[in-house]
Order: C-alpha cells, then structure tokens, then sequence
C-alpha cells in the first residue's frame, strides 16, 4: 500500500473541497445536476410532510376474502347419517362465507364391513362414500370450487379438504 499522496491528488482534493472545478461540465451533467436538486427538493417535502405513510407490506387487499376453515369429524356415523351430516354442513358453511372445510371421515381401518363377506370392503367406508356422495350431488357440487387429499397434520388419507366458492360472488 503506498501511503504517500501525489501532489495532483492533493491538488484535486483541495478543488474538491473548495468546489472548484477544473472542468467545464457537459449537457449530461447538467441534467444530473438539475435532477440531484429535484430529487433534494421532492427529499425534503417528504421529510416535512406529515401525511401517513402506508405500510407496503401490510398491504389489506379488498379483492381477497380472509380464510375461514370449519372442520366436520364424521367418525361413528353411518353412511346415510354421513352422507345428511355432510350435506348440511356444506350448506351451513357456504352461508356462513366459509373458505374451506376439512372433513375427517377416517382410514376405515375398524369399520365392521370386513366381517360381512356380502359387503365390499371399499363400499362401506366414509372415505370413499363421502366424497362419491358429494361429486354426485348438484345440490352441493355448485357451492364447491374443488375437494383434495388433507396435508398430513390434518388427517392425512383420513381426511379431505372442500373448497368453497364465494358466497358474494355465488350467482
């Protein structure tokens, strides 16, 4: 590192802080000049101004509805109460502007179809039921935006997700 200073280093250090420039500045320079004062001038009307500022990101967006979940548990029900329960809950919900339901019906896992050879070990059980019983009913179906698998911490494949449409918007 060379510590000492060059005299026209020195020189141009004292123009510098005396402001003397030993240059005749070109059209460009003008503009930056004259755009530095704007922006000096439109700096200090905003230090001065009092107005509120809005927090950019705290942005309440007027389009967005904010997320309402409900969650029906339909453990121990029959089909036929299931299917009722399912039926009038996905009603209540979309009156009540609800974004999204969580539906537990369960694996199946202990339901007794597996003792009656009769019966098919798919048909009986809540998960598959549920679910065929709402696509297949136009009633419900309008109300619906789409139903998918539930994340984990939800109830995994013992559980599924309904999204609703805007009550609002519902034509």
């Amino acid at each position: 590192m060379n510590k000492k200073i060059s005299d026209k280093d020195k020189k141009d250090w004292e123009n510098f802080l005396n402001k003397k420039k030993t240059y005749s500045p070109k059209i460009s320079e003008k503009k930056k000049t004259e755009n530095s004062d704007k922006n000096k001038h439109d700096w200090e009307f905003f230090l001065n101004n009092r107005e509120k500022i809005p927090d950019k990101d705290f942005v309440f967006k007027k389009n967005v509805r904010q997320e309402k979940i409900k969650k029906i548990d339909l453990h121990g029900y029959t089909i036929a109460e299931a299917n009722n329960a399912i039926e009038q809950f996905i009603q209540k919900s979309f009156d009540e502007n609800v974004t999204k339901i969580i539906v537990i019906t369960g694996k199946g896992l202990r339901s007794k179809n597996f003792e009656n050879p009769y019966l098919s070990k798919d048909l009986s059980i809540l998960k598959y039921s549920v679910p065929e019983y709402i696509e297949n009913n136009k009633g419900l179906t309008q109300f619906i935006i789409e139903t998918t698998d539930a994340k984990i911490e939800d109830g995994g494949s013992g559980a599924f997700y309904i999204y609703l449409k805007n009550k609002n918007k519902f034509k």
